[in-house]
């Protein structure tokens, strides 16, 4: 009895002390399994996708043809675009100063954004001492006159007494020439006053053409010479122009005409104008060149703002393609276009300029082709596909 007791107790602790061994071993064999799980699953996700095959009846192996967008482009006009900015200015600027002796400034009669016309007064000089001299020259003019007529007179009856033997010949001539001095300082004191009269005038700030006042440096009482320097700033006619500095590359392709829209800093309004000069000359230090847009007047367009231009250079009708249709690799830029089969052929293009509207193909192409718009990174050489055209 107590060899079986024994025996029956030994059992029960090997059967206790076996089940975690046989409980890890399981846990073991179900980590592999699912290790060789995940391994096979890689292997089968990592295959590549087989090749569409082409139909030889149709039937089934249409559905497995791929699908692209083809269209024909055609050609558009395309507009070259030069951008750049610069600093808006007049387009003839015109510094007004002192062009007679000076003095005295009384009344200053513009301010600046007054618009003047061509001769008008801008500011009034002092002028009681010149009109006294001009007084004093039209008086003397009347005493010339005076004399003149005298002269004149005596010169007449000296005429009618030579006939009678009372006056010679040379009384006469004597006569003749006191008459002829007469009217000279006549022509000299007329002509003194008009020096005058010219002299006064130009005491006055003129406008010397018709157009906007920029700016104005004077005040009544001040003493003005002809060393004052400017004394007003105008812009002649009211014009204004943009000098914005272009690259050497972009100054190549501008012309005199070339339409151009202005937008100042600050606001999103576009003023348009017209390329009226390009610069003859390239700096050889920044290698820029500046490039005068002109503008009409406009109270937003203010003289020494900065702005920004937008210009069309010119025009080009091309093949344009979206960059999804462009595809390149080491010999160079190429498309895929379907041939009557439906068979991708590779066409090798030159490409031009990148802008929004898409890439600008300038050989290769001519644009009656159906060119293949999407999905060509996926076609190979020969390849049959399925045709869409795409939607305008």
């Amino acid at each position: 009895m107590n060899y079986e007791a024994g025996m029956l107790d030994r059992q029960e602790r090997l059967g206790f002390e076996g089940e975690p061994a046989r409980r890890g071993r399981r846990w073991l064999w179900i980590g592999l399994a699912a290790f060789v799980l995940v391994v096979v699953a890689g292997f089968l996700m990592m295959r590549p996708a087989a090749k569409p095959v082409p139909a030889a009846k149709g039937g089934k192996a249409q559905s497995q043809l791929l699908t692209v967008t083809v269209s024909a482009p055609g050609q558009q006009v395309i507009s070259t675009i030069v951008t750049g900015t610069g600093s808006l200015a007049a387009k003839r600027e015109m510094p007004v100063g002192v062009a007679g002796e000076g003095g005295l400034v009384t009344r200053v009669l513009v301010d600046a954004g007054s618009w003047v016309r061509k001769g008008q007064v801008l500011a009034v000089v002092d002028r009681s001492v010149q009109a006294q001299t001009a007084e004093s020259l039209a008086a003397q003019i009347r005493v010339a006159e005076a004399d003149a007529k005298l002269a004149q007179a005596n010169l007449e009856r000296a005429q009618q007494l030579v006939g009678n033997g009372f006056i010679s010949r040379a009384d006469i001539d004597q006569r003749t020439a006191t008459r002829d001095q007469a009217l000279a300082r006549v022509r000299v004191a007329k002509a003194q006053l008009a020096e005058t009269q010219a002299r006064n005038r130009r005491l006055d700030i003129r406008a010397p053409e018709a157009g906007l006042v920029l700016a104005r440096q004077i005040e009544p009482g001040q003493i003005v010479s002809s060393g004052s320097g400017t004394l007003f700033r105008m812009a002649m006619d009211g014009q204004f122009e943009l000098r914005t500095q272009l690259s050497e590359a972009d100054v190549q392709k501008l012309h005199v005409g070339a339409p151009a829209e202005v937008t100042p800093v600050g606001t999103q309004t576009s003023f348009k104008g017209q390329v009226w000069q390009v610069s003859p000359v390239i700096d050889p230090t920044s290698r820029l060149g500046i490039a005068r847009i002109a503008l009409p007047y406009n109270p937003a367009l203010r003289p020494g703002g900065f702005a920004s231009a937008r210009i069309v250079a010119g025009a080009v009708t091309s093949v344009i393609l979206p960059q999804s249709a462009v595809q390149s690799d080491q010999q160079g830029a190429y498309v895929y276009i379907l041939n009557d089969k439906d068979e991708a052929v590779r066409r090798d293009v030159k490409t031009g300029d990148v802008s929004d509207q898409g890439v600008r193909i300038v050989g290769g192409l001519t644009g009656n082709e159906r060119v293949v718009m999407t999905a060509g990174a996926f076609l190979n050489p020969g390849q049959k596909v399925i045709p869409q055209l795409q939607k305008k």
